[in-house]
């Protein structure tokens, strides 16, 4: 038995000014056949889980691509051809079954939906070929998806530490159903509901509810998988927004009840989906005149994770202002701050205009440096190892990486756009977060995976960015309408 065993992620954010190339996802990693299973065989991904269940039945496994960039905006038609040319042509060689590592909100220049349209086209190829499927939570489920496969799941968790676990149950559910032993049948469908990312952390409601239903669905007999995906709001394409998918064997009823009762309670909860705003100024001074440290501090409209440039420096100059101290902050986007640390050196004194290097045409602001003076500390290459819950065992690419110290803070200054989910984005620099009174990361949710132990509390500053959870800033043409809350609708 051939098995075809594929990674191809990103979420876009179509608000974002940074392109998605084939470079970027280079820069992430992109592998291609042996290399490909080298980087994940082993790791706490979908695809580590994949190429374990393959082993396990004595499969051959074919890699014809695993690639994943930090998100941005559009992926470029010829970055989107290097990521499904490979896995189309190794289907037309020949292979039993597949088993994709997707996100479901790739959104390119040649398609709105990157993830509907690979699968159709491998369905085109090979029209009854087993598929699985994992997609993300904040996954924009689309019909071309789930008629173009034979079983689908999404993560349960945000930050998604369980990665492997749905890897795992949906892979050995399509090992079982070409065995006979089940015959997977879906059902899906959508609320109109445009939910913000920021109010999708699954350990908070709402989104903590819709987790719970699915997991009590998967304890009914006939359950294969029960999925609640958030979606992914800042991707405007028609299907953006929450939706709900529900496996059993062979029993559509079922099927079709759990995923009406689920997404009911989706709709029921979406005021609890929007998030709520409050002066920048008052949350640092609220923060300042707290004495017990760690205290996170998330920058979360600039975060990279959700293809945000990662150079607006709007919340750090607040912070600088009212004169916060033992501030690590983790990240800042500047290669080319970068390249004047390493000409000074480290131990020498620099005075830079940080950041700002980015104009956000779409929410109309323009690149606004901060003039800051520091010792560069550290300079480096950038690269670790995840050791955390989620990414387990995956390497980083920072790219030429320093840290400036101003005295009050110790700012972690990156050439590769990286969000700080694990807490290698300073150990790897020789800071020590844990001893930190405050920690500024441009993170929405994902940091909870490596710094929540640490936080003594936690607050959410409302700086400027492309991943803005103020709707008003953004101009939406191609989400369907109506939908809430960009329209006020009483009945879903």
């Amino acid at each position: 038995m051939r098995i075809l065993i594929a990674m191809m992620k990103h979420e876009t954010n179509t608000f974002s000014p940074i392109v998605a190339d084939w470079k970027r996802f280079q820069d992430w990693g992109a592998h291609l056949g042996e290399e490909a299973l080298k980087a994940y065989e082993g790791t706490a991904m979908p695809m580590g889980a994949y190429i374990e269940l393959a082993r396990s039945v004595g499969a051959e496994i074919v890699t014809p691509v695993a690639a994943e960039a930090m998100p941005a905006g559009l992926v470029t038609e010829d970055a989107y051809n290097h990521l499904v040319d490979p896995i189309l042509d190794a289907v037309r060689e020949g292979v039993d079954a597949a088993m994709l590592d997707l996100h479901g909100a790739m959104v390119s220049e040649v398609t709105s939906d990157g993830e509907g349209t690979l699968l159709e086209r491998i369905r085109e190829i090979d029209p009854d070929l087993p598929i699985a499927v994992t997609l993300d939570l904040h996954c924009n489920l689309t019909e071309k998806m789930v008629s173009n496969c034979t079983t689908l799941i999404g993560y349960k968790t945000y930050p998604h530490v369980d990665m492997y676990e749905v890897g795992k149950q949906i892979g050995q559910a399509l090992l079982d159903s070409m065995d006979g032993k089940v015959k997977p049948v879906m059902s899906w469908g959508n609320v109109p509901v445009l939910s913000q990312t920021l109010c999708q952390g699954t350990d908070d409601e709402p989104m903590a509810t819709l987790i719970r239903m699915c997991k009590e669905a998967e304890q009914d007999e006939g359950v294969i998988a029960a999925t609640a995906f958030g979606g992914f709001a800042l991707a405007d394409m028609k299907d953006s927004g929450n939706s709900v998918i529900i496996v059993t064997d062979g029993d559509q009823q079922k099927a079709d009840s759990i995923r009406d009762r689920i997404l009911a309670k989706a709709w029921e909860l979406r005021d609890d989906f929007i998030y709520k705003h409050a002066p920048l100024e008052e949350k640092v001074a609220e923060a300042k005149a707290m004495t017990e440290g760690p205290v996170i501090l998330l920058d979360h409209a600039d975060n990279c994770g959700s293809g945000a440039t990662q150079d607006v420096m709007t919340v750090i100059a607040e912070i600088q202002r009212q004169g916060l101290e033992d501030v690590a902050v983790g990240a800042v986007w500047d290669p080319e701050a970068v390249r004047e640390m390493q000409k000074a050196g480290i131990g020498n004194t620099v005075t830079l205009k940080l950041g700002g290097k980015t104009d956000m045409p779409s929410i109309n602001e323009v690149g606004e440096p901060l003039v800051i003076t520091g010792k560069v500390k550290v300079l480096s290459d950038g690269e670790w190892t995840v050791r955390g819950p989620m990414y387990t065992g995956v390497k980083v690419f920072m790219g030429p990486t320093a840290v400036l110290d101003t005295g009050k803070m110790e700012i972690v200054i990156v050439s590769n756009h990286h969000e700080p989910w694990d807490q290698g984005v300073f150990t790897s620099v020789g800071i020590q977060p844990e001893h930190k009174r405050y920690i500024v990361l441009k993170s929405r949710i994902h940091y909870r995976a490596g710094f929540a132990p640490l936080a003594k509390a936690t607050l959410r500053l409302d700086g400027k960015g492309v991943t803005t959870s103020d709707n008003t800033l953004l101009d939406y043409k191609n989400v369907r309408r109506p939908i809430y809350p960009l329209d006020l609708i009483n009945e879903a």
